[in-house]
């Protein structure tokens, strides 16, 4: 499982590190990342920590690539459920703050990349829509790198250690143990699969706070 993770750090930095299990080739990993970044930011400089209507579209384009790779109705699986107790009402409550927001919405895209980025995914999904998916959710996470890197810290007190980021890590965490106790079979990954799709539309959701929030502040 550990080899799985990704482990704490900024998004290049966390995304480079060297395991038998990842799929994308480093280099490639670099230079997408790179070019991404000079996409999203361009040549007048960063853009802080104001999310763009195309990150939010970039969001639902995940929740649809994810729609489109069901390979078995959810019902023939009902044997398999599992709830890994997705942390909604503290990734979704309004006492949430812009730092965390950050936090969460980085760790939600950073495991869902971990978890589909393996060569038990690249056995069980259809290849095409496999790779889409795993290109746009390191747009999603060059997009949000300099904001991320912004609040790196923020949740290393007691209070964050015990928030909603590190829920949403032992959520993944669950999903790597149940994957593993399947053998991976295909109504597993179905299950991980509705179960992914439901924390990446809160963190769509999150999103588009974020973009609020940064709109809110500007008119000031």
């Amino acid at each position: 499982m550990a080899s799985e993770n990704l482990p704490q750090g900024s998004t290049r930095h966390c995304l480079l590190q060297p395991s038998s299990s990842l799929i994308f080739p480093m280099a490639f990993v670099l230079s997408l990342l790179t070019a991404l970044v000079l996409v999203s930011y361009g040549p007048g400089g960063s853009l802080g920590c104001d999310l763009s209507q195309k990150h939010v579209l970039a969001g639902r384009k995940t929740l649809t690539l994810l729609d489109q790779m069901m390979r078995l109705s959810p019902h023939l699986c009902l044997q398999d459920r599992m709830d890994f107790a997705f942390p909604q009402e503290m990734v979704e409550g309004s006492q949430l703050q812009e730092a965390q927001a950050i936090s969460v919405l980085h760790e939600i895209l950073q495991q869902s990349f971990s978890v589909f980025n393996t060569m038990h995914s690249s056995a069980a999904w259809d290849t095409t829509l496999l790779k889409q998916l795993r290109t746009g959710l390191l747009q999603q996470l060059a997009n949000l790198d300099d904001c991320w890197e912004q609040v790196i810290g923020e949740e290393d007190t007691a209070l964050g250690r015990m928030g909603p980021t590190q829920a949403v890590k032992r959520y993944f965490q669950g999903i790597h143990v149940y994957l593993q106790e399947k053998e991976y079979s295909t109504c597993a990954w179905e299950i991980v699969r509705v179960a992914i799709r439901r924390s990446l539309s809160s963190s769509t959701s999150l999103q588009e706070r974020l973009r609020m929030m940064d709109g809110d502040l500007s008119s000031h």
